[in-house]
């Protein structure tokens, strides 16, 4: 369903009892809603939960911005490398007071916050500028954005910035299911055939190229977000893939060190996903971090 969320047509999904207590999903950098698996939105409902997923703006179904055109992302990377300042259409931060929105627009006061790479990078800047309105903070295999943290490897940078080889529904569907690949769990390979019907099914649902582009100029802007975590006092479950190779475990381990009493869960074998195998773990870990915060289901 669409609703008018801090001043945007933003796509909305909710799921389970409507007086459970309230789990937010905020999805990463160019993934669409559904890439939350429908099997872990049923182990939180199994857990009493409400689950209210969403589109970030510019991406899916929600508002996008193409009249700020495509930026040049390797000309924002040399201004970063660089310590000048890079500008962005809108920025992560904008993007939390669409997530308060959301929450606004569902009439919840309180949720507690579950924000995957980019999406935990906007969970960090939500829990920490409306503390009264996270309950609890499940950081998934995202960074503090610190420049002294280890970065991903050339070879998996340029397949993140290449293009599909082609025009056309099957070359987009072939450059996701690379993309998805690359950036994978080694200990939980995904099934060929699953991943290729995820591909096609965000390609057929919105395949928005230039969104992912601004997004992430808006993440390359947002620079190094260290300062804010001493603002977080929400209870924080860190979850983050011991083998992933586009955020190492060693940004896990920053957030740790700068959020009073997170606790961390490093996955052997996890990369940069959300392995079948994991999902029950990984809705336990959220059901325990909100039973901290005394809102348990």
């Amino acid at each position: 369903m669409q609703i008018q969320a801090n001043g945007l047509r933003i796509e909305v999904d909710d799921q389970g009892p409507k007086d459970g207590p309230v789990v937010l999903l905020i999805m990463g950098l160019g993934m669409q809603l559904i890439a939350w698996p429908q099997a872990l939105v049923q182990a939180l409902t199994r857990r009493g939960f409400r689950v209210v997923r969403f589109d970030n703006r510019d991406i899916g179904l929600s508002q996008g911005f193409d009249a700020a055109g495509v930026p040049n992302i390797a000309a924002a990377g040399l201004r970063h490398w660089l310590h000048l300042p890079v500008r962005s259409p809108y920025s992560l931060a904008d993007m939390a007071r669409d997530a308060l929105g959301v929450l606004d627009a569902l009439g919840i006061g309180r949720a507690h916050v579950c924000g995957a790479s980019m999406g935990g990078m906007i969970a960090q800047h939500l829990a920490a500028s409306t503390p009264e309105r996270v309950a609890s903070l499940t950081l998934m295999m995202t960074s503090s954005g610190a420049r002294s943290l280890p970065k991903p490897s050339w070879a998996v940078q340029r397949k993140l910035l290449s293009r599909p080889r082609g025009p056309g529904r099957d070359a987009a569907v072939d450059w996701v299911v690379h993309v998805l690949h690359a950036i994978g769990s080694p200990g939980y390979p995904a099934d060929p055939v699953a991943l290729r019907a995820l591909a096609l099914e965000s390609v057929q649902r919105a395949w928005h190229p230039a969104g992912s582009a601004r997004q992430l100029l808006a993440i390359v802007a947002d620079g190094d977000r260290t300062p804010l975590l001493a603002h977080i006092t929400a209870p924080t479950h860190i979850v983050h893939g011991a083998d992933d190779p586009l955020l190492p475990p060693a940004c896990a381990r920053q957030l740790a060190q700068h959020i009073a009493g997170a606790q961390t869960d490093v996955i052997p074998g996890m990369g940069h996903d959300l392995p079948g195998a994991l999902l029950e773990r990984l809705a336990e870990g959220i059901a325990q971090t909100a039973a901290r915060a005394g809102m348990s289901a």
